[in-house]
């Protein structure tokens, strides 16, 4: 099992996606957690295009000490000494310089002969090795260029002093084998080319960059190149992730593996989408929302039966919590069941077909069914009364400010004993402090499973109603409040949930319960 290098550029090639501009602290942040997930070269920037790169450069190179950092270059010395400014407190520092070898990039591009280009390059990577003792070059377009001038190109780069020769697929234009075969040439046909490592860098205007790069990984390479979500020009680069899970996925097939934590992969595709803006589409592979999620009834059976059946990854694997099973009209009673059971219902098979068929009719009006649903068409079928009146709310005050921390003092009333209780707490919002200082009086653990607002009517003088999902030792109720003040009303439903709670754990069977045999709890 032979080890391949992540080579990401994620800061620097996907950064030129278009409307992506990054600052120097996010790129900071986003360099930390590739560093956390285990990637060996962050390419922080291109020093020289910008006092801005320069000092994101800079900064990322002072703050990485687990992976090399790199800088690009054009093969000019200007933007050389740029790059080496700004990577002079990096542990571990490389310049990658950068010339294009294609026909079509010779003639319009540079208007430099064949010559030219080797001499330019053969310069430039001598003027680099003065500065760092790690230099990659690449020739872009690579894909584009004649096979024989390209051997001449890594001959020349090798003799210079290179380390690292890229042979990037820089317009996404070649097929798999193609791509493979710039490789196994290279390899049979240019002297010393032991020497140096190999990397691939594929673009994915043709949908084939992950495809590409794992082909020249069969093909011998020691570094491959892309970034996190794919995002970068154009269509994109190979996506980092799905190389990573397809080479530990299929690890008997490619007999290669990574450095990667994969575990660290979901958190590193949230922050860079959250950082850029991109969003990453919800049938993305890897990262994607419904990577992991399953609707059609089949599906559904068939994971719940054994997990292997329709998911090749487990989503634990990088760094998700889950699988979930979307309750749509694709759904089968095998996922109704379990998903009623996840909410403590127990059920006979008689309630759940009765209960299904009425699921499968609001399915076919809604979208998705969430969990609100599902109780409400247990309480609407079986009549659960409200809750009985527990606790009562008589007064709620609020102390916030931006510069403060939100506090929430309220008093509530036992309406079995006409006990008065009183309690105070902090949160990170007014609602959290709320529902604290709540937990503080009833003295109970509840997990708060979602909270929703919603605008009940019109103006500024709107009823705002407050809806928690709450849970508690297999059993999840859900509570609701109304006011024209938002938090008096979140105080409403949190407590109105607790007494749901309170009355569903210690609740008799009605008649009717009893006869159909209903276990709520």
């Amino acid at each position: 099992m032979r080890t391949v290098q992540i080579f990401d550029t994620t800061l620097r090639d996907g950064e030129q996606s278009p409307g992506v501009n990054l600052s120097t602290s996010e790129k900071v942040e986003i360099a930390l957690q590739l560093e956390e997930l285990g990637v060996n070269s962050i390419e922080a920037g291109f020093a020289a295009s910008s006092p801005g790169d320069f000092q994101s450069v800079q900064a990322v190179a002072k703050n990485v000490k687990g992976a090399t950092v790199v800088s690009l270059s054009r093969s000019v010395e200007k933007d050389i000494e740029a790059a080496w400014e700004a990577l002079k407190e990096a542990e571990s520092p490389c310049i990658h310089i950068f010339l294009a070898t294609s026909p079509i990039h010779r003639k319009y591009k540079l208007r430099m002969s064949k010559e030219e280009i080797l001499e330019n390059l053969d310069q430039a990577v001598r003027y680099a090795k003065r500065f760092v003792p790690k230099v990659e070059f690449s020739a872009e377009d690579a894909g584009r260029t004649e096979i024989d001038y390209l051997c001449q190109v890594a001959e020349r780069a090798i003799a210079a002093g290179a380390d690292v020769l890229n042979f990037p697929d820089t317009v996404g234009y070649l097929t798999p084998e193609e791509y493979a075969d710039i490789f196994i040439q290279l390899r049979q046909r240019v002297p010393g080319i032991e020497k140096v490592i190999l990397s691939a860098h594929c673009h994915n205007d043709l949908g084939m960059a992950v495809a590409n790069t794992l082909a020249a990984i069969q093909a011998g390479v020691e570094q491959v190149e892309g970034t996190i979500n794919g995002i970068g020009e154009r269509a994109g680069n190979a996506a980092i992730e799905e190389v990573a899970m397809a080479l530990k996925t299929r690890e008997s097939y490619y007999q290669a593996a990574t450095t990667l934590n994969h575990r660290e992969i979901a958190r590193t595709s949230r922050l860079v989408s959250k950082l850029t803006g991109m969003f990453v589409p919800g049938n993305k592979a890897i990262v994607g929302a419904n990577a992991f999620a399953h609707e059609s009834g089949i599906h559904q059976d068939g994971i719940l039966k054994h997990q292997s059946t329709y998911e090749i990854i487990r989503p634990e694997t990088v760094g998700f919590e889950k699988s979930r099973l979307v309750l749509g009209k694709h759904s089968g009673r095998h996922a109704f069941r379990d998903q009623l059971s996840a909410l403590g219902y127990r059920l006979t098979d008689e309630q759940v077909n009765q209960l299904f068929a009425r699921f499968k009719e609001m399915a076919d009006r809604k979208k998705e069914i969430t969990d609100q649903d599902l109780i409400a068409l247990v309480e609407e079928k079986w009549g659960e009364p409200k809750a009985e009146e527990l606790y009562a709310l008589e007064w709620v005050q609020l102390s916030y400010g931006n510069q403060s921390v939100p506090t929430a003092s309220l008093r509530l009333r036992n309406a079995q004993t006409g006990e008065r209780l009183e309690e105070a707490a902090c949160g990170n919002g007014s609602l959290d402090a709320i529902f604290k200082a709540i937990d503080r009086i009833i003295g109970e653990e509840v997990e708060l499973v979602d909270c929703k607002i919603v605008s009940v009517t019109r103006g500024k003088d709107a009823l705002g109603e407050v809806y928690v999902l709450m849970s508690q030792g297999g059993i999840t109720v859900q509570g609701r409040g109304v006011s024209t003040d938002i938090l008096e009303a979140g105080a409403r439903a949190y407590i109105d949930g607790i007494n749901r709670l309170v009355q569903r754990r210690g609740e008799k069977p009605s008649a009717e319960k009893e006869k159909m045999g209903v276990s709520l709890g």
